[in-house]
């Protein structure tokens, strides 16, 4: 094996296995050169092909960082983030921080981790007149989206979707400094009456948004 190929095998090998998690620093270039008694740009080509595939980040003077995985879901559609994260090989975790009634409808706020950070903060309506046997639900071990997509079918839906600055509270939930944040508000009804509202808040390193098309015909 090539030293490029075998600093990228080793690499790759010790973030796939999770002994080095997102955040991690890899080893500086000149430490890899002397490691694997190899010429600097072979290592830099190495590092480069890395970051390529998302698997590691290179930030100027400061060296090169495991990457933060990114999850990706579909424009059009309404996804179980859940599932999502899962697809992408990571242990997801919902964290419910508080439900309440508030005038004909159950108000839920909680947190998405993936792996073992937070990825996502929620903030959903659901109208109890649509969906009455949501009142007795404690949304405390399963996300209140997945519990509706499992229980409720929806007919219409609209998607919104902005780039943001998180309030210091935000920031904070999420693990992260006060950095754009991509925000996306969804409405969903069934058969004209309003079933559920929700702000999802995902820091903008860590979420593609993703659709397929072709030109019409």
């Amino acid at each position: 094996m090539k030293p490029g190929e075998r600093i990228r095998a080793e690499i790759e090998g010790r973030i796939r296995s999770g002994e080095w998690q997102p955040g991690h620093r890899i080893p500086f270039e000149h430490e890899l050169v002397r490691a694997h008694g190899c010429s600097r740009a072979t290592v830099s080509k190495a590092l480069e092909m890395l970051a390529r595939a998302g698997l590691i980040e290179r930030r100027r003077k400061a060296g090169s960082f495991v990457a933060h995985p990114r999850v990706h879901s579909a424009v059009l559609e309404v996804p179980d983030l859940a599932k999502v994260v899962a697809e992408r090989g990571l242990a997801y975790r919902w964290q419910r921080l508080k439900c309440e009634l508030q005038d004909g409808s159950v108000v839920i706020t909680g947190l998405h981790h993936a792996g073992d950070e937070p990825y996502c903060i929620e903030q959903r309506e659901i109208s109890l007149a649509a969906v009455p046997e949501a009142e007795t639900q404690t949304f405390a071990e399963e996300a209140p989206g997945t519990w509706l997509l499992k229980r409720v079918p929806w007919s219409e839906a609209r998607h919104r979707i902005s780039a943001v600055m998180p309030t210091a509270a935000e920031a904070r939930l999420l693990g992260i400094p006060r950095t754009a944040c991509l925000r996306i508000e969804r409405w969903t009804w069934r058969g004209g009456d309003p079933v559920t509202s929700v702000s999802q808040l995902f820091p903008g390193d860590r979420h593609d948004l993703i659709a397929d098309f072709a030109p019409s015909v």
